[in-house]
């Protein structure tokens, strides 16, 4: 069985291999998504969101508001809190007061914290690369200009005819 694309669609040649490559790209991030968070737990006990919200404060040393992390995760706050007070309960993270503001506070990592990211960094970097051993550092380099040119790409929505 064949899908049928819309005729405004079906008409443009480049529309169908577009769609593959979209495919392509959720299934090979869903292969290396499933390696990190398999050997995360493996090797660390941890999760792949604690490792992003590490990773995340390991790029800002001094700290960052708690609405500034879950913007930089793409997460709501909702998501990052539960992940915070797990990580300030196991001594990764801490909380400071933002001077002048009651209401905020900064998070950011403690000595170990950074020392259990570092470890963790590197084991993911090991991971990824083993993943994708068979592609050369050139295609790399090609296929992230690929991706850069598809995330420069200017956003659209589309609208939905909810009738179809």
């Amino acid at each position: 069985m064949s899908v049928q694309l819309p005729d405004e669609l079906s008409a443009s040649s480049a529309a169908r291999p577009r769609v593959r490559v979209w495919l392509k790209l959720l299934k090979v991030t869903k292969i290396v998504e499933q390696v990190v968070r398999e050997n995360l737990r493996a090797e660390f006990d941890t999760t792949l969101p604690r490792f992003d919200v590490l990773a995340a404060l390991d790029r800002f040393e001094d700290g960052l508001k708690m609405s500034e992390l879950s913007a930089a995760l793409r997460v709501s706050n909702g998501n990052v809190t539960g992940i915070i007070e797990r990580l300030v309960i196991d001594g990764l993270v801490l909380r400071v007061p933002v001077e002048g503001d009651k209401r905020a506070t900064l998070v950011r990592l403690t000595q170990k914290g950074q020392e259990e990211f570092a470890k963790m960094a590197a084991a993911h970097a090991r991971w990824v690369n083993a993943v994708l051993e068979d592609l050369p550092p050139a295609a790399c380099e090609q296929v992230i200009g690929i991706l850069d040119t598809i995330g420069r790409a200017p956003k659209q929505t589309v609208k939905v005819d909810d009738n179809d």
